[in-house]
């Protein structure tokens, strides 16, 4: 890190704009803009994550109480996925764009140019602080953009981790990492940011919002929400259970896109009930207590809160139900018997705790999701592509998958991200890039053009008028029709008269000629 740099960053709250200031002059001197520097700060990027890995899965356990094995499966292979996929496909995404050839148009030579946004923040979570920080990192740095990051002051480990790495691996001038909680955050967001990319809850959400429409800051969002799982009769049962399963007890349910409840059949309810028992004995044969790979509750006010859900249900814990203050420390847990309206209802759990709700059939399924927000996340376990269809065309969500779960985070080529109170916009990949990206248009209209279009220029009268009516005007196909030409006519003209022109000069250079 820079001199000036670190004087910036521990001066306190007060000094935040001057951090803005610091990056934002970093950008003005155009050191993003070529892909070849680009390319090596994502290639430093990958290096800082393979550099370190034993040193992230020691922060992430000390934060977590997470398995060094899981830390690679949920983050690090992803993560390190991402920096090397925007490395080998930077300049490719990169390229300007033509824009589908239009007779109208086509002299204009319309272009797409892609070009950065400027000085972004990104805000994570705790649940996976590496992955939400450091991938969306990737898709800015390809983008070539200047970043702040802030990681969340739940994982001191890591968020202290990475404020030591970051400097060390990447331009100092270009991304810098602020830590800290309310207070810094606050701040951080009083400042104008040429797009914010926020993970988290519904509640800060709003907070984030309503602060950077005072400065009009875009914001993208990736909240969760309650993710339904819907259960058909005829599915696997055994890869079922054990699926769904691993998806809910995976960084022990703090996972934005775990299955947070179950719809299942009430004739097939307790065949699935036991299924799932016997994957979770399968999982934690000594106990989920006394296993390296069950993770632990992120801080005592988590606990607290998940606890005090699971205290109130109305319905039956089937399995589970233990819980340890002193270790955060919350066990696997089913409970079947839940009503709409119960306490494990009522908010996202983000916890290993599975409420089960029996219904009629899959037409009560459907309507029960539909009258809630949509999910991150969908899913549905069955063997019957009229079933899954059926669920998937009815209902609406972030991402919907059929027989597996919290996979498509993973997946390369989708987008991730929510809809409605689930998220807005979405990240990973080529849509990190996309979401941190200007579409800046272009057009440069030769002079000739104005032999075409010398309408548009006052006075205006009634053979200007006739003019731009007749060529301006798209034409629309029949009442009747289901597709038609509506292109205005004026880009044919333009055709015509060159054409016109060039005959007059041919028929002027074979009349010299033959003198």
């Amino acid at each position: 890190m820079s001199s000036t740099t670190s004087a910036i960053l521990n001066t306190g709250t007060s000094s935040f704009s001057q951090v803005r200031s610091h990056l934002k002059n970093g950008f003005k001197t155009g050191r993003t803009r070529p892909i070849q520097f680009r390319k090596q700060q994502l290639l430093a990027l990958a290096y800082l994550i393979k550099d370190n890995i034993p040193r992230f899965q020691r922060a992430l356990a000390s934060d977590l109480g997470r398995s060094d094995t899981e830390t690679i499966v949920l983050e690090i292979g992803g993560t390190l996925g991402e920096a090397v996929d925007a490395y080998h496909n930077v300049a490719k995404w990169s390229k300007h764009e033509s824009v589908p050839w239009s007779v109208n148009w086509f002299a204009m030579k319309p272009t797409i140019r892609k070009e950065p946004k400027g000085v972004v923040l990104i805000i994570s979570p705790f649940n996976y602080p590496m992955w939400l920080l450091l991938g969306p990192l990737a898709g800015a740095i390809a983008a070539g953009n200047a970043c702040l990051l802030k990681p969340s002051e739940l994982t001191p480990a890591f968020s202290a981790l990475v404020a030591e790495l970051v400097p060390k691996y990447l331009d100092p001038e270009l991304y810098a990492v602020i830590n800290g909680a309310i207070p810094e955050t606050t701040k951080v967001l009083e400042l104008q940011w040429d797009h914010i990319m926020y993970t988290g809850g519904p509640r800060v959400a709003s907070i984030v919002l309503t602060a950077a429409a005072k400065t009009l800051s875009p914001v993208t969002t990736e909240l969760g929400g309650k993710s339904p799982a819907v259960i058909d009769p005829s599915c696997d049962l055994k890869l079922t259970a054990r699926r769904l399963m691993w998806g809910k007890v995976a960084n022990a349910g703090q996972t934005c896109v775990a299955p947070d409840y179950v719809l299942v059949p009430k004739s097939f309810l307790d065949q699935f009930v036991r299924a799932c028992k016997d994957v979770l004995k399968d999982f934690y044969p000594e106990g989920a207590e006394s296993s390296d790979s069950f993770c632990r509750i992120i801080s005592a006010s988590h606990f607290a809160r998940i606890k005090g859900l699971l205290d109130r249900t109305e319905g039956q814990i089937v399995y589970g139900g233990s819980t340890n203050e002193e270790t955060k420390f919350i066990e696997p847990t089913l409970v079947t018997g839940v009503n709409a309206d119960d306490s494990l209802m009522r908010e996202e759990i983000f916890g290993p705790v599975l409420p089960i709700v029996g219904v009629d059939d899959v037409d009560e399924a459907i309507e029960f999701i539909n009258a809630r927000d949509h999910p991150l996340a969908l899913y549905v376990f069955s063997t019957n592509s009229a079933f899954k269809s059926k669920v998937i065309d009815n209902t609406q969500s972030g991402s919907a998958v059929m027989n597996d779960t919290i996979i498509q985070a993973l997946a390369e080529g989708l987008p991730f991200g929510g809809i409605g109170p689930s998220g807005s916009g979405c990240n990973t990949g080529k849509f990190s890039f996309d979401t941190f990206t200007h579409l800046r248009s272009t057009l440069d209209n030769p002079g000739i053009m104005d032999y075409i279009m010398s309408f548009r220029y006052p006075p205006y009268n009634a053979n200007k008028r006739k003019l731009y009516t007749t060529f301006m005007f798209p034409s629309l196909p029949a009442r009747t029709a289901a597709d038609g030409n509506g292109a205005p006519k004026w880009g044919i003209l333009f055709i015509a008269s060159v054409l016109a022109a060039s005959s007059v000069a041919l028929i002027g250079r074979t009349r010299l000629g033959s003198t």
